[in-house]
């Protein structure tokens, strides 16, 4: 705790920017996906109505569900498009410059949701939305590059982490926001589904008084001097002559390789064990069932006798669970590494999905194993907010240089924002078709990404990307299997029970 302190007195700039980066990045990401439920009967509404006084008659079925269906889904296709613009403007403008141009659309977008039932056009929510998700797919790439560039080596990992932590923030109000009893209103929607421009605003206001981060101004730029004066103005004033070390070896490499292209790093093959570290995180994200939990957890909470009025505030506890897991990530990240996280992370989920898996198939049976299926719930959030959910993008960050990090942003951002796109296209039919079953599938996954990170993802805490690229270089199959057969599993089972 003494250390923690001292750590915020010494980098309390650096932490005022993280939490000026988190309310403008990833905070309105989380907020948006988690909205968009609550007001879904009165937007049906809405567009209903003015269906009928342009055309004299109401909608059909069939068609207020496909509008329906395009509002949800365009926000994952703008989310796609931003990613792959992503890159290109971070590169060209840089991230802060890149961040200020995304609060003004997002600020355009949220004036534009918040006058369409005015306006009385639905056009306008469909934009909105579409912006909305372009806006996002900016504030992913961008904010978790950002947090990591702006960090000293020791609180890179809780940095990053932070991106994590405000994504559920962000969903957390989300639910809070959109009951009944606060903006959840048939006449209190549109600002509901404007109110992310608040944060967009208060970053415009504030970003300007931080500097680009140190890696982009001495790497991209050249500009040594400035590079010194912002590890200056975030770090104090001591001497950061190993910091800059670092990053001189970085540009030293990054002279003889420059900025990658996403093609270049597909093909680059001194990378191609980085990108399948990137690939593996992607993919452990999207299908470790973290949907699936959250679309069950309603009927989990009906079956084991809770009334249901009060469902919705037993699922909002879900949804803070998620974000307690993920401030618990952030104080054990850099105690316990992102590999450790990952792996123990991705096992324990497993372990809990199987057993939900069990608790819910025999549940009908046997009614108090429904109150077994709320517990695992809870669980299984936890270890997903404390695991994949806050280590992911750090690694993601840390593992490739300067020059091919914008590349692998804007691969993992399209894989990421694509995978979003297909599993809420597919996984209704899953349902339908396995039930609880269903969670076997990503059981398996799980299974898989575990030991994948296990045997092939080096240890990132506290190592510059050159001592990273190394450990990569030198990691062939046979020495991490044999490196497990020595040492065993004991000592990374520790990361779940010392805190």
């Amino acid at each position: 705790m003494k250390g923690l302190l001292s750590d915020l007195v010494r980098y309390r700039k650096l932490f005022q920017m993280i939490l000026v980066l988190g309310i403008g990045g990833t905070f309105p990401i989380g907020y948006q996906i988690s909205v968009i439920n609550y007001p879904s009967v009165y937007i049906k509404q809405f567009m209903n109505e003015t269906w009928f006084e342009r055309s004299g008659g109401p909608l059909r079925e069939r068609s207020l569900l496909f509008l329906w269906s395009v509002i949800v889904s365009v926000y994952g296709l703008g989310g796609l498009l931003g990613c792959l613009f992503s890159g290109y403007l971070t590169v060209k403008y840089g991230k802060k410059r890149s961040l200020l141009g995304t609060d003004l659309l997002v600020l355009a977008t949220a004036c534009l949701v918040g006058f369409s039932k005015l306006a009385k056009s639905l056009e306008m929510v469909l934009v909105g939305r579409f912006l909305y998700g372009v806006s996002a797919g900016f504030c992913m790439m961008i904010h978790t590059q950002y947090a990591g560039e702006v960090s000293p080596k020791r609180l890179r990992g809780l940095a990053n982490a932070t991106t994590g932590f405000f994504w559920s923030l962000g969903k957390s109000l989300g639910q809070v926001l959109g009951l009944r009893e606060l903006l959840g209103t048939e006449a209190s929607w549109p600002l509901l589904m404007a109110f992310t421009g608040a944060p967009a605003l208060l970053q415009l206001l504030f970003l300007p008084s931080f500097p680009e981060s140190p890696s982009y101004l001495l790497i991209q730029k050249g500009d040594e001097g400035a590079c010194l004066k912002a590890m200056q103005q975030l770090w104090g004033s001591e001497d950061h002559r190993e910091e800059l070390g670092d990053l001189k070896k970085e540009l030293v490499v990054g002279q003889s390789s420059p900025a990658l292209g996403a093609r270049a790093l597909l093909r680059d093959r001194s990378l191609r064990r980085q990108v399948g570290v990137l690939v593996a995180v992607i993919v452990t994200l999207q299908l470790c069932g973290i949907n699936a939990v959250y679309f069950y957890t309603s009927e989990v909470f009906h079956t084991a006798g809770f009334e249901e009025g009060l469902i919705p505030y037993l699922s909002l506890g879900v949804g803070f669970c998620e974000l307690f897991s993920s401030v618990l990530c952030i104080f054990s990240i850099e105690r316990f590494g992102r590999r450790r996280l990952l792996w123990v992370g991705c096992s324990l989920m497993a372990l809990a999905l199987l057993l939900l898996t069990v608790t819910l198939a025999l549940q009908n049976k046997h009614p108090w194993l429904s109150h077994c299926s709320v517990a695992l719930i809870f669980l299984f959030v936890i270890f997903f907010g404390v695991g994949p959910n806050g280590a992911t993008m750090s690694v993601m960050m840390e593992i490739f240089s300067q020059s091919a990090r914008p590349a692998a942003f804007l691969i993992g951002g399209c894989l990421n924002w694509a995978g979003l796109f297909l599993v809420g296209l597919v996984f209704p039919y899953a349902v339908v078709g396995l039930g609880p079953f269903c969670f076997l599938f990503f059981m398996v996954v799980l299974v898989g990404s575990g030991a994948f990170f296990y045997l092939f993802l080096p240890e990132t805490k506290g190592k510059s990307i050159a001592e990273i690229t190394e450990e990569f270089n030198v990691l062939p199959f046979g020495k991490r299997l044999s490196a497990v057969l020595r040492h065993g599993l004991r000592e990374d089972l520790s990361v779940y029970t010392n805190f």
